[in-house]
């Protein structure tokens, strides 16, 4: 990573782009703001705003580095989740191998950033992205990058757009296994996967580099149907490398991994046999690094190994009370623009009023619109127009896209830090 650009972004100024921070601190830059360590609740900041929990996200970044290690995976989180380069860079420290990104636009964002290892796990075939990978490989021999590829088309494409571009290296690609018929992209036979390996081989602009897939495709995916495909998937690479298609390579890529079945990809890389060569288990899950209140805290791998641990969900969206229009009705000042809504409404966690903070009781998150939150309150719910109310979101994927600039608080609310996001 580029420390120089990653200074850069403390340089910014704040301003009415950024939602959430304190009026008073326009002009100031991020880190003028930040070295104020202004309170998120009585420092001027204005709700809706989204918090990012320092000491959970610390928790995340070590566990799943413990875990990786524990297990002999590689690990490149994938980078979508927050496209922040201030946490790619912290996920790095914490021993991951690259980043994983899905489109050019987010290659682009981290080579900005200096990210020197990038699997990108989709195809490419874009002729105007490839010119530009292709540059960014000659000019930077450090720099490493993998994609899929799933069909003869697409090898056909790549290289003719590679070779009008003069590439100077090949592009690194692993052939893409489908999780099954009606699945998300990949191959679906094995025959195929031949093909198009084949393909690659005819091509000089290209080399096959190893195999990969995305398990979270499974069709009714259980922990025998996951395994298996993850089986299938390995016994690929064995095929490959007896047939003497990884020739001259010094490592195997072999990846897999989202997160919720990150248990079952550790489990069945661990059977990987001796191939020619060593095997780079490539594990890809990213969502962990904030975790969540909804989704991913009911599908985490984590409940079903208790014993290595826990994710902890680091985000807080606060908004405000602005009506209580009844006894069984109110409506805070956040919406559709601000929170998560594609996998579960927020979930509303605790309320504060002068300074102290208490549970939410009686009170849930029934719909949202735009700029509003739709609540249901009980007779047990204390609930008074001014209030903040603390709301836990559900997929971070779609949390992190709304804020370009998210306070990083914590436990007492000091905040230290801003993190720069671009999607």
């Amino acid at each position: 990573m580029s420390n120089e650009a990653l200074a850069r972004l403390a340089e910014e100024r704040v301003d009415h782009r950024f939602k959430g921070l304190p009026p008073d601190a326009d002009g100031l830059t991020v880190a003028q703001l930040a070295a104020q360590r202004r309170n998120l609740f009585t420092g001027g900041f204005a709700t809706p705003v989204l918090a990012l929990s320092a000491e959970r996200l610390e928790h995340n970044l070590d566990l799943m580095e413990t875990y990786a290690t524990r297990h002999g995976l590689a690990f490149a989180p994938h980078g979508k989740t927050s496209m922040a380069p201030q946490l790619f860079q912290r996920q790095i420290e914490h021993g991951a191998w690259g980043i994983t990104l899905a489109v050019p636009h987010q290659v682009r964002v981290a080579r900005a950033y200096g990210t020197e290892r990038i699997f990108l796990a989709n195809e490419l075939v874009d002729a105007a992205a490839l010119r530009w990978i292709a540059a960014e490989l000659t000019a930077d021999p450090a720099f490493r990058l993998v994609c899929y590829v799933d069909s003869v088309r697409g090898v056909e494409l790549m290289d003719a757009a590679l070779r009008d571009a003069d590439a100077t290296r090949p592009v690194d690609v692993v052939v893409e296994l489908a999780a099954g018929d009606g699945a998300r992209t990949g191959i679906r036979t094995e025959a195929e996967c031949a093909a198009v390996a084949d393909a690659v081989a005819g091509v000089s602009t290209l080399r096959l580099v190893g195999v990969a897939g995305y398990e979270g495709e499974v069709p009714q995916a259980n922990p025998e149907r996951v395994h298996a495909w993850l089986r299938r998937l390995v016994s690929l690479a064995v095929e490959f490398d007896k047939a003497g298609r990884f020739a001259g390579l010094e490592e195997i890529v072999v990846s897999a991994g989202g997160s919720a079945w990150f248990d079952a990809v550790a489990d069945v890389f661990a059977e990987i046999p001796g191939l020619s060569v060593p095997v780079l288990k490539l594990l890809r899950s990213g969502a962990y690094v904030s975790h969540d209140d909804g989704h991913y805290r009911k599908l985490t791998p984590f409940n079903r190994v208790p014993q290595e641990g826990a994710l902890e969900p680091a985000f807080r969206l606060w908004t405000q009370v602005v009506s209580r229009p009844s006894a069984e009705q109110a409506f805070v000042n956040a919406g559709k623009r601000d929170a998560a809504y594609d996998l579960d409404l927020p979930f509303a966690q605790v309320v504060r009023r002068d300074g102290a903070e208490r549970p939410a009781t009686g009170i849930s998150v029934t719909a949202l619109s735009d700029q509003h939150a739709w609540l249901a309150t009980t007779g047990e719910a204390d609930l008074e127009v001014g209030d903040w109310l603390g709301m836990g979101l559900s997929h971070p994927c779609t949390s992190f896209d709304k804020w370009q600039l998210i306070p990083l608080a914590e436990a007492d609310g000091t905040v230290v830090d801003y993190i720069r996001t671009f999607f």
